[in-house]
């Protein structure tokens, strides 16, 4: 049975109490659809740039956004193909969250991660990069990891022989009910080192379990509206993120020090987006006129909101293009909640009125 060693440092405590804090605002912030839009969608492209740049992959961040929104690019066929690839990992990632059952009392019974899933995300990882027949497949060969720069062996994985039993091993740890109590930031980071200590494939193990700790991430609630990347905390000192990987091992398997590194990634990246959302919620720039109170606001009028944002102004004669089959006094209702709550001011009293933010 598998069993990982670490310390709760105080380290590790600061950077959950971040994570824990950020992740409050960010969960309860009133956004705008397009913002919450725009910031998934930046996440998305993050996570799959850095994601595959870190493992040599030359395109940069614009050509990356481009492949993924279907344009040509003048590239390698390997990098589009990678990204290409890691684009469909992120939308099987978001398909196993989705299938977590809830029971009738309301309680979820979170999907458990197979050895089929981690299979799955290979093939997908190196579709058509590897040969049909290794994707997806365990290596059946002894592999090492060398230093791009000296040529030295870095890192030696198990036999390939062993890697079924390790990967279910870990498998049976990580979905037992004796592994509960752990926090969810701290089960991700175990499984990220963890599959990149086993190195089950020839190539894309790096990926792979990037994706898994991802997915760890949403499947115990912790996806914050899939607003943040931790692949790009990792390439950004991609020399201290292959440190504190082999520092586990450096260490006995001793995983504190990893665990540090890791932690302290998802606290930047929480803080930073929290940063963002504070700036732009309704409720943060509400809130002292309210009197703190929630601004709890229908689709209809989180659409009147988000076209002033974008065009500057609400006219009446925009109410059929917004709202199309909708009366004009059903939209002049929502309007005036908006404007009774503060958020909306109108200028003018004629048909030519506009409404704009406050």
């Amino acid at each position: 049975m598998y069993i990982p060693k670490f310390t709760i440092t105080n380290n590790i405590l600061k950077n959950i109490g971040t994570i824990e804090a950020s992740k409050e605002v960010i969960e309860h912030a009133p956004l705008l659809p397009y913002y919450e839009r725009e910031f998934r969608k930046d996440a998305l492209v993050r996570s799959i740039h850095f994601g595959t740049h870190i493992e040599g992959n030359k395109l940069n961040l614009s050509q990356a956004e481009k492949v993924i929104e279907g344009q040509d690019v003048v590239a390698r066929d390997r990098d589009i193909q990678e990204v290409i690839n890691y684009r469909k990992v992120m939308g099987y990632i978001n398909q196993s969250q989705n299938s977590t059952l809830r029971l009738r009392s309301g309680r979820e019974l979170k999907t458990q991660i197979e050895e089929e899933t981690v299979k799955t995300i290979h093939k997908i990882t190196v579709e058509k990069i590897l040969p049909e027949e290794k994707c997806g497949e365990y290596r059946k060969t002894q592999v090492v990891i060398r230093n791009s720069q000296s040529g030295e062996v870095s890192f030696k994985p198990p036999p390939a022989e062993d890697i079924k039993q390790l990967i279910n091993d870990f498998l049976a740890y990580i979905n037992s009910q004796s592994e509960q109590g752990i926090h969810p930031v701290l089960k991700s980071g175990i499984v990220h080192y963890e599959l990149v200590r086993i190195h089950p494939f020839l190539d894309g193990n790096g990926r792979v379990a990037r994706a898994l700790s991802t997915l760890i991430l949403f499947q115990e609630n912790y996806d914050i509206r899939k607003f943040f990347s931790l692949e790009e905390y990792f390439d950004s000192d991609a020399p201290s993120y292959y440190k504190a990987l082999q520092s586990v091992e450096k260490q006995n398997g001793d995983l504190t020090h990893w665990l540090e590194y890791f932690t302290k990634g998802l606290a930047i990246e929480f803080s930073k987006i929290k940063d963002k959302v504070e700036k732009i919620s309704i409720d943060g720039k509400l809130r002292q006129k309210l009197g703190g109170k929630p601004v709890m606001l229908t689709d209809r009028q989180l659409k009147i909101i988000e076209y002033i944002q974008e065009v500057g102004y609400l006219q009446n004669q925009a109410f059929e293009t917004l709202f199309p089959m909708v009366s004009e006094d059903t939209i002049l209702n929502e309007l005036k909640v908006l404007l009774d709550s503060g958020i909306v001011k109108k200028q003018g009293v004629t048909k030519g009125a506009r409404y704009v933010i406050n």
